[in-house]
């Protein structure tokens, strides 16, 4: 099936994409919504306008739009545009999105492909939170963290690489201060910078943290496609 991809940059959108790719779908384009600010309900905000990297090194074309406000009907009208867009162009038949437990993104969602006849495709729904991560590391999909935004995550998760052994810290973490282990509630956000969909890794050639003593974010100021890697 021909797909468009709701991309975030972010560990669980360049997932669903591998493993919608591995169910034999074609991923014909990235579809990725600026929202206005960081107080969206419904799409990632940090290093957005670093995705047009992703989409260069998986060999993907990128379709763009800038939602005018947070709200979410404005979110999901600035997303048919580029949709409408992409089955223009593309001849998509469905839209491959990395939600996991939340109902409200893929009620809203699945709204939006009903209304173009398009199929809603989710290969990461209700996986458990623990095999998932440790799923991704096994896959070599390689990420930091760009923000956080939960008791017992400070600044020193901004901007790391997450490892094996990481994962099994912020499980614990996840227990004792009750935050979502996938971050799908918005604890924390991620970029990939490789993984193998990847033709080239992301080198992030300098960032800057901003934290304010419980939220805080990396932000990637520069970056390049390593073409020696």
């Amino acid at each position: 099936m021909k797909l468009a991809s709701l991309f975030s940059g972010g560990k669980d959108s360049a997932y669903s994409i591998y493993l919608a790719k591995k169910q034999g779908h074609e991923i014909k384009c990235l579809l990725s919504v600026f929202p206005k600010s960081d107080e969206s309900h419904l799409l990632h905000y940090p290093n957005l306008q670093w995705t047009h990297l992703q989409s260069q090194s998986m060999q993907i074309p990128q379709l763009t739009v800038k939602s005018d406000s947070d709200e979410t009907n404005s979110e999901i009208n600035s997303l048919e545009k580029i949709l409408i867009q992409s089955i223009d162009e593309y001849q998509i038949e469905g839209l491959v999105h990395g939600g996991i437990q939340s109902q409200f993104q893929k009620e809203k969602f699945e709204n939006l492909c009903n209304k173009f006849n398009l199929k809603s495709i989710t290969p990461l729904w209700n996986l458990d939170p623990i095999e998932y991560m440790n799923e991704l590391i096994f896959s070599n999909f390689i990420f930091i963290i760009s923000s956080v935004s939960s008791g017992g995550l400070d600044d020193s998760w901004l901007g790391k690489i997450i490892t094996k052994n990481d994962i099994v810290i912020l499980y614990d973490l996840s227990k004792k201060f009750g935050f979502n282990l996938n971050f799908e509630g918005g604890e924390a956000e991620t970029f990939v910078i490789d993984c193998p969909l990847f033709s080239n890794p992301i080198k992030i050639i300098q960032g800057k943290k901003t934290w304010d003593g419980y939220r805080g974010r990396f932000e990637i100021v520069d970056a390049r496609l390593n073409y020696n890697a």
